[in-house]
């Protein structure tokens, strides 16, 4: 019997929980917008107000990813992925309450740090699954993911219809959910044995980083998972835009493509993933998923159709073979006690990604919108071609994982 199904009831969770979090995130954001502007009073200070909130999310997951999962190597995963995800529907009422900006941003600050319970759920798996199915595993997480980001904003778009704040109540209901669910249904994975004193040392942020400094593998890895975020981070920083003025796709179109390629990713993560990786192990696939990747990103760029965006579409999802598999490398270079630190630093990691590539794309984009407004685009297919060269050599040290 292998590990996925001997843990089924808490594998399912995970993917459930993570479906329901990512779905209620995505509810949310067809009509944050539109309260933070109808607090704001105008479209210039709501841009900024949104860029804001943004950031103080992206800010808190950098901050407390390290200490969520230093927390669960010390205290066990299950207590922190419940009290996280109980926050979180606390965090969304609270949201849906609000009566002015400060209280918003005091939302999106609890949200950034309940939502970083996912380092606990990756070192989760990472406790009950053996090296050798991790890739496969995480990557139905990231479907699962995928999974929510495709129906979080259609419903959320729908739900808006009845006002700015019925989707933060269902987001409420669905965290809730999630929370019952684990309660009733998810074991404890890490032993007492195995768990490790907490130390603010390794907690902090820049305590976690040197974690990923303590090998030369886990170094480079940890810079093609930056690399990998930092590319991809065009989409949240100019698609819509993007898409709108070089080949006039209203709201509707862009909503789709979005919804289109989450379900191509997410079609990848099933399907593909534990095959790629079985057959060609986790640094090629790795490698293979951050070329395809790149070509699909500056097929994008290039298109001069829409229909040839669209179809760049298809090998652009391919980058998804490379996250599971990055994950999956990394797992193997440090000890079973400090599963959730290293979760903890990729998430801080993805936070720094997410911070800075918006803001430079978005910076980029305003000055060459004119010229060649496909550049964007250009520049992250190089930067996933530099992940890909990286990660050739750095994760030429990792043992491949045994496979029965």
């Amino acid at each position: 019997m292998t590990a996925l199904n001997r843990h089924r009831p808490a594998i399912a969770f995970v993917l459930v929980t993570a479906a329901l979090d990512v779905m209620a995130m995505g509810l949310v954001i067809p009509v944050l917008p539109i309260l933070i502007e109808e607090f704001a009073g105008s479209a210039s200070t709501a841009g900024w107000w949104n860029g804001v909130m943004v950031a103080l999310w992206a800010l808190m997951q950098f901050v407390f990813s390290p200490i969520i999962g230093s927390l669960s190597d010390r205290f066990g995963r299950r207590p922190v992925i419940l009290i996280s995800i109980f926050g979180l529907a606390v965090d969304w009422v609270l949201m849906a309450l609000a009566p002015n900006l400060w209280w918003l941003a005091v939302g999106r600050i609890i949200g950034g740090i309940t939502s970083s319970s996912f380092t606990a759920v990756y070192a989760y798996l990472a406790d009950i699954i053996p090296p050798e199915g991790r890739a496969k595993a995480y990557g139905l997480v990231g479907a699962a993911f995928s999974a929510g980001f495709i129906a979080g904003p259609a419903l959320g778009g729908v739900l808006g219809e009845w006002g700015p704040r019925t989707p933060f109540w269902v987001a409420a209901a669905l965290s809730a959910l999630a929370f019952l669910y684990g309660l009733f249904v998810l074991p404890e994975s890490l032993p007492k044995e195995r768990r490790m004193a907490f130390a603010w040392s390794r907690a902090n942020p820049l305590g976690a980083f040197r974690l990923l400094r303590r090998h030369a593998e886990l170094t480079g890895l940890a810079w093609v998972y930056f690399m990998l975020y930092f590319a991809h981070h065009v989409f949240s920083a100019v698609f819509v835009l993007y898409a709108a003025h070089r080949y006039g796709f209203g709201p509707l179109e862009t909503g789709l493509l979005l919804a289109f390629a989450g379900l191509l990713e997410m079609l990848v993560q099933i399907f593909l993933v534990g095959r790629v990786s079985a057959r060609l192990g986790d640094r090629r696939t790795m490698v293979v998923g951050l070329v395809l990747g790149a070509f699909g990103i500056l097929g994008m760029g290039l298109a001069p159709t829409g229909w040839l965006f669209i179809a760049a579409l298809v090998p652009n999802a391919l980058w998804s073979l490379a996250l599971p598999t990055i994950q999956s490398l990394m797992t193997r270079l440090v000890s079973e006690r400090e599963q959730g630190q290293l979760q903890g630093a990729n998430n801080s990691v993805a936070s720094v990604a997410g911070v800075i590539s918006p803001l430079f794309f978005g910076a980029v984009y305003g000055v060459s919108v004119v010229a060649m407004p496909g550049l964007v685009f250009v520049i992250a297919a190089v930067v996933l071609l530099g992940g890909a060269a990286i990660g050739h050599f750095a994760g030429r040290g990792v043992a491949p994982a045994s496979r029965s």
